[in-house]
């Protein structure tokens, strides 16, 4: 199962993670998880290690070894599918969470190292590949018709839409599978996946 960011695994960094991550890891599957903007990095967390899985690295706790956070920038093979990860997104409700006192991580979207390392990697494919899987999506998919109506959007960062949208434009993608936002909704060929399952499938 793929969960496109915001698992819910990573939040709290306490025993409210373990419990949930106790009942995930109790599936008969394997949970392969993008990063959201709602949860630490793996890299922040001591517990985690790496592992190949699929063709590509994956990061991975002993304690839960059925649940997986992709590297972004990581090409997997996944049912057959060459499937590029990238994870991350702004938080819109930043300044909320940080007046109460809930957590914000300040690594929330895609360095710049972790943007050279997609770049390259989709580089060294011609820039063809078959799914892409990220938290946010391109900006100009953005679905303004579900924007919240109490935020001004001038001041929300879109650094990460923006960069994917280059990304989108200059890529040979069959499929583009994203979260993030509280949507169902396919265009073209992106697909929004909010509280949603589907087939992998191009």
């Amino acid at each position: 199962m793929i969960v496109l960011g915001d698992a819910g695994l990573n939040y709290y960094g306490n025993e409210l993670d373990a419990e949930c991550k106790a009942f995930v890891n109790s599936f008969p599957f394997d949970t392969f998880c993008i990063h959201g903007n709602h949860e630490m990095r793996p890299t922040d967390l001591p517990t985690y290690k790496t592992r190949e899985y699929c063709g590509g690295t994956v990061w991975y706790e002993e304690s839960y070894p059925k649940i997986l956070f992709a590297k972004d920038g990581e090409i997997y093979n996944l049912d057959g599918y060459s499937c590029i990860t990238i994870g991350g997104a702004y938080s819109v409700d930043k300044y909320y969470r940080i007046a109460c006192g809930w957590a914000w991580f300040e690594n929330e979207q895609p360095s710049e190292q972790i943007k050279s390392y997609v770049e390259q990697q989709l580089c060294d494919r011609n820039y063809k590949i078959d799914i892409v899987l990220s938290h946010t999506c391109p900006i100009k998919y953005e679905p303004v018709e579900v924007f919240l109506s109490g935020i001004d959007q001038s001041k929300v960062d879109k650094s990460t839409e923006e960069w994917l949208g280059k990304l989108e434009s200059k890529t040979d993608y069959k499929r583009w599978y994203c979260g993030h936002y509280h949507t169902v909704k396919k265009i073209d060929k992106i697909q929004f996946m909010f509280e949603d399952i589907d087939m992998l499938t191009i």
